[in-house]
Order: C-alpha cells, then structure tokens, then sequence
C-alpha cells in the first residue's frame, strides 16, 4: 500500500500544507494502517453532504481528545475536482491529518481509474499489504460509524502498536509492531550492552568469574529484575 505513494509528494491539510515528499516520510506515516482513499469533487452535491461525516469518522478514530490511542488509520483526499478552489472548499471539511495529492498532480486520475471509482462519492479502503477491504464504504461509514473501523482492522489483521513496552530505544521511529515480541523471544543488542556493562561493574567490584556472571545475568532477566543491582 505504501508503494501507492513512493516517489510521489503527499501535502498534510494543516494550515502550513507541509509536503511529504521522502521515502522516510511517506512510509512513516502509511506503513501498517488501513488507508481510506476518498474520491470527491466540490461540485458533487452528495460529496459535499458526506465530506462532514467523514470528517467526524476519522477524528473520532484519531483525535487524542476523543480516545486514548489514535487508530492505525490514514486519510487521503483523492481530488477530482475541477479547479484548486473547488479542492480546497472540500479539504475546509477535513480534519487537519488528512492526506491529499497537490491538484496539478496527474496521479490522481491514474488512480480513479486503477481502483475503477466511476460513482462519487467513494472511499475505497485498503489494507496494509495495498488489498482492497472494501470498494467503496461511503454507506457503511454512514450505517455503522466507528464501528466500521473494528471489521476493516479484523478483516485487515492489523496489530495495534498500544501494546508497546515502555522502554528506551535508540531511534522510536523505526520500531515495528513485532519489536516487543522479539525482543522478548531473542536477545537483542540492548541486552547485550547492559551484559557488558554487567561484567565489567561486577569485575571491578568482587572479581566474580564470567562463567558465574553470566549465570547471575541470566537469573536476573529471568526474574525480571529491572531494579538497581546489589551484592549480596
């Protein structure tokens, strides 16, 4: 799903329109989430009446200020309108965290007819892998709401990152929904500095040997003692 977008520019609908244009951006804000693509044109009636809705779906899913952990969810406004005044009266109706294509971008076109979109409005809605979960969820999003959301992410397996052990990591950005998991069944490089740093504190304090160090350190992390070490 994220392919979709490589190489292309992606402008947030915040009041500065800042533009994702690297690699590093694009999969950082698409990797692992359902994406809707919403096809509308300010000039459709129905379009205008159901871009609220949507508006109020998505910052129910993605506003802190309505629940604990935003949704893995992404917005893009696919505009098909006929003028950048006429987009920009549709995006006044989106939430700021709304993704769109700049209008002189072609590739918008391209993608009303990859996804076969002929009747507006549409919100065709994709899984992580670039699957399609459903053609069009316009009157689901009407008849069921939030809801909507919890069959897309079991239809999806989609894993929720709210699960995430409060640690330190060298770059939070880059950590995967599977870290946690590996981290628990492997030893990573984090357990083996704090096993270094392990041996060399306990070295200078009772010249304890590596064979009854390394048992020590494994005793710890079998307890889960994360406290502060002391010699007993």
């Amino acid at each position: 799903m994220v392919d979709l977008f490589l190489n292309r520019v992606l402008v947030e609908n915040n009041s500065d329109q800042d533009e994702l244009n690297t690699e590093r951006e694009i999969i950082g804000i698409l990797e692992n989430r359902i994406l809707m693509l919403f096809f509308a044109s300010a000039d459709c009636e129905r379009c205008q009446k159901f871009a609220p809705v949507l508006n109020s779906f998505f910052k129910k899913l993605k506003d802190p200020a309505y629940i604990e952990y935003p949704k893995l969810l992404a917005l893009i406004y696919i505009s098909l309108d006929q003028s950048v005044q006429q987009q920009e009266k549709i995006l006044k109706e989106l939430n700021k965290r709304t993704l769109f294509l700049a209008f002189e971008d072609q590739y918008r076109e391209e993608l009303q007819v990859m996804f076969k979109v002929k009747d507006i409005p549409a919100v065709v809605v994709l899984r992580p892998d670039g699957s399609v979960l459903s053609q069009n969820a316009v009157q689901d999003i009407y008849r069921l709401g939030t809801d909507c959301f919890r069959n897309w992410q079991e239809s999806a397996e989609l894993v929720e990152r709210t699960f995430m052990f409060n640690e330190e990591f060298d770059d939070p950005n880059l950590r995967s929904a599977t870290d946690p998991v590996r981290r628990l069944k492997y030893k990573t490089e984090d357990d083996k500095r704090k096993l270094r740093w392990w041996k060399i504190w306990v070295k200078g304090k009772d010249g304890k040997n590596e064979k009854e160090m390394d048992e020590t350190w494994d005793m710890k992390r079998k307890n889960g003692d994360k406290g502060i070490w002391r010699k007993r």
